[in-house]
């Protein structure tokens, strides 16, 4: 065993020789969008994205799937499998195989095995001082699925976060093995300060990112704005819907990003009077979001015409430093 449960890392590494070894990990979550073709293809996307993360390339999945025994739902788990094999057949893999149970809440993942050399892996121990770090998607969708169950996301919105979750991240994991970097992680449940963090503590580092550089999808930062009473939204406009909102409502802010900031909060420190919402943003849980990359300075360049060339995000957010002491922290948004 190279890598294991220990570090947090993306996925599990098994050397098989001096020269290959074995990439596995398993994700699967609950519907994030209403479409279940779209659905199967994210839970997809974001499964490979643990086997990128290491700088494997996959081989081949195994489907997880927990349907109700309900007449109306269960014919839908066809367009779930479809939407997953499309992406898979695009990652250049197929699902060879799976187990399904009953449940009362749908649930989708695959189980991914990949490979890797061993000695060109990334772990979340990787980073060097001076790196440049590296995004390649924007964040915000943990904000944005839940406007969606709420029924308030815009459409320009939805469709942005939609077309980024099924991305897959093969494209960035390609740019970085031929640049040459240092290592890598993907941003998801812990948002992107707890998965920077991760990275950081792993590698003995700090960073300061800019917040200005750090993409966020449109309308995110609009729907954090937003009053609604949930159990009421899908009723619509009523007289004094929009009192009762603004009395009683609360922003779509999913609350695994309160959850994830409670623990991130004592390692970061943030500009005077900067609004809550920014940091919520920082750490709001993501679905197949992007990659991190950290990245030589002197490769930084390289990597994000690559990446841009081949049509992936590329969004320079800050840099690692050395610790000068315990007491400082790990992060420092400008």
């Amino acid at each position: 065993m190279l890598v294991g449960s220990s570090h947090a890392d993306d996925a599990g590494v098994f050397r098989l020789s001096s020269e290959e070894a074995l990439v596995a990990t398993v994700d699967f979550f609950t519907p994030v969008v209403d479409d279940p073709y779209l659905y199967g293809a994210i839970a997809a996307a974001n499964s490979l994205s643990d086997v990128y993360a290491m700088g494997g390339e996959p081989l081949f999945a195994l489907a997880i799937a927990a349907f109700p025994d309900d007449k109306t739902i269960l014919p839908l788990m066809a367009d779930v499998l479809v939407g997953a094999s499309d992406k898979a057949r695009e990652a250049g893999i197929c699902i060879i195989g799976g187990h399904t149970i009953r449940d009362r809440e749908p649930k989708f993942g695959l189980s991914v095995t990949g490979r890797v050399h061993p000695g060109r892996m990334w772990t979340n121990r990787g980073a060097k001082p001076g790196d440049v770090i590296v995004l390649t998607k924007p964040i915000g969708t943990g904000v944005v699925t839940t406007a969606i169950k709420w029924g308030i996301s815009p459409k320009e919105t939805t469709d942005a976060a939609i077309r980024s979750m099924a991305a897959l991240s093969a494209g960035p994991a390609r740019a970085a093995r031929e640049v040459g970097i240092h290592t890598a992680t993907d941003v998801t449940g812990f948002g992107l300060l707890g998965h920077l963090i991760e990275v950081l503590e792993g590698s003995g580092l700090g960073a300061e990112i800019r917040l200005q550089e750090i993409p966020v999808f449109p309308g995110v930062r609009d729907l954090m704005k937003r009053r609604v009473m949930a159990s009421l939204a899908a009723r619509g406009s009523f007289p004094g819907a929009s009192f009762l909102h603004a009395r009683f409502g609360s922003p779509p802010i999913p609350g695994g990003a309160r959850e994830n900031l409670s623990f991130q909060k004592p390692k970061v420190r943030v500009p005077p009077l900067l609004p809550e919402e920014e940091l919520l943003l920082l750490a709001d849980p993501q679905t197949s979001g992007g990659l991190l990359l950290f990245v030589p300075e002197e490769r930084a360049s390289e990597l994000v015409d690559a990446l841009e060339r081949g049509g992936e995000g590329a969004w320079t957010i800050g840099r690692t430093h050395a610790m000068a002491g315990a007491e400082m922290p790990r992060v420092t948004v400008l």
